[in-house]
Parts: structure tokens; sequence; C-alpha cells
């Protein structure tokens, strides 16, 4: 059974496409952090989510959230992935899935790792959740609207 809103996230630690270790509540420490898993790097919709979270970064940035990344994929893949699309946030590797597990992202079809946003507040409380494979651009949507929401706005 997965993590639900009101939920506290897991605390992970995991190194990023440039190899640094990032950990989940230092980030959280600072600001309230969206956090979407995401199936594969350089697949069409995975570059068209993280592409859209690119666009619309400076926004995120703009509420006071940051923006993390996670897939299974390697530290090189993703800074392979990160250069090639530009993206300005992190990216972390959860090679072996212990992180997505913890989070109980469910899998689609029981093989494709699913796509799941998870906006945490500064205590590490999930505030709101956004699962679907296929709507790309409505993780963003769905983020900003939550955020708004922590800010009162």
């Amino acid at each position: 059974m997965g993590l639900k809103i009101g939920d506290r996230a897991p605390d992970f630690t995991l190194k990023s496409q440039d190899g640094a270790s990032v950990r989940l509540y230092d980030l959280l420490a600072k600001k309230p952090v969206v956090l979407f898993f995401y199936p594969k790097d350089n697949t069409p919709g995975c570059t068209k989510e993280a592409c859209a979270f690119r666009d619309r970064y400076s926004v995120f940035q703009e509420i006071g959230a940051e923006v993390v990344g996670i897939s299974g994929d390697s530290v090189d893949s993703h800074q392979q992935f990160a250069n090639a699309h530009r993206l300005p946030f992190t990216l972390v590797s959860d090679e072996g899935d212990r992180v997505r597990t913890a989070f109980g992202v469910p899998s689609t079809l029981w093989v494709l790792p699913g796509r799941v946003t998870y906006i945490l507040n500064q205590q590490g409380i999930i505030t709101q959740i956004f699962d679907s494979q296929l709507n790309f651009e409505g993780h963003i949507e769905e983020a900003l609207k939550a955020l708004y929401a922590l800010k009162g706005q």
C-alpha cells in the first residue's frame, strides 16, 4: 500500500546526476519539495514530463519549492538526460527501486514503473499526490496548485 496525503515521507539519500549525495530532509529543511517519480530517462513521455517541469521551473522557484526527479536509472544516465534537455533541477538515481518501494509507487501493468508526483511540505508531510502515467503536464499543474495552497494563495 502506498503513502497517502497526510503521511510523513520517508527520508532517503541518493546520488544526483552530478554524483553528489542528496538527502530529502536536507532539502526540506530549506523549502517544500516536488518529488516526481518517472519510469525512465529519454523515453518520450518522461522527456515530455521533465521538459514541462523545466519550462515551469522558474515558477516553482518563485513559489519557493524545489523539484526533484527520481527514477531507477543510473547517475550517468541522469547526467546525459539532464544535459541533453537542459534540466535545471536535480535528478536522483534510485537503482534497485528502494525509494520507489518505500513510497509505494505502483507499477503500470505490473512492469512499467509508475509516474507519481508528491508534494511535501517542509515537515515532510505529503500534501498532494498526483498519479497519472499519461497526463504528463497534469503533474506540473497539480504540483503548482498544491504549492499555491501551501502558501495560502
